[in-house]
């Protein structure tokens, strides 16, 4: 099996697949590490910054649709969590900002996760493109693998929001 041409399918693949490794490491770390310290901001960085490549290459990619995709939209909401939780942090605004910091990332974090997942459920079946059109097992493959993660990730938050309501009352 050639792994070049059957997964990640150019050089633009690749570069795709590098950001997605140091995103996923990254972005596991940055919501297991103590928030507010050094490494937590350094790893962090390097999290929006892998994740800022991974969606400019995700809107490189068309080899699936041949054009403008159901996964370069996920790529935008993907783009608008990530910047929906950098710019409060970076600008201090508005006055609870280290919430909506917060509430961003991790669902951003959560999307890279499902993204994730659905990307390995769909190369699972052996036939998931039929006559250069996605078949429906790979809707299903990845509806399903969104849907567990959300789960998770909506669990997840609900209880992270009392530890981010404390540190709203020590940072004012």
């Amino acid at each position: 099996m050639d792994i070049f041409n059957t997964i990640i399918h150019d050089y633009t693949g690749l570069i795709h697949l590098i950001f997605s490794i140091i995103a996923l490491i990254t972005g596991t770390l940055v919501l297991l590490k103590t928030k507010g310290t050094i490494a937590h901001k350094r790893i962090g960085y390097v999290y929006a910054v892998s994740m800022l490549g991974l969606i400019i290459t995700a809107f490189m990619i068309y080899h699936l649709y041949g054009k403008f995709g159901i996964f370069h939209w996920l790529a935008i909401l993907s783009l608008f969590t990530l910047l929906s939780g950098m710019i409060p942090i970076l600008t201090r605004q508005p006055e609870n900002y280290i919430s909506m910091h917060y509430n961003f990332m991790y669902w951003s974090v959560i999307g890279l996760y499902a993204a994730f997942a659905a990307e390995t459920l769909v190369r699972l079946p052996q036939v998931v493109i039929i006559d250069g059109v996605p078949a429906t097992i790979f809707y299903n493959m990845v509806g399903i693998a969104t849907a567990i993660v959300m789960f998770f990730g909506v669990f997840f938050i609900k209880r992270k929001k009392k530890v981010w309501s404390a540190f709203e009352q020590i940072d004012q």
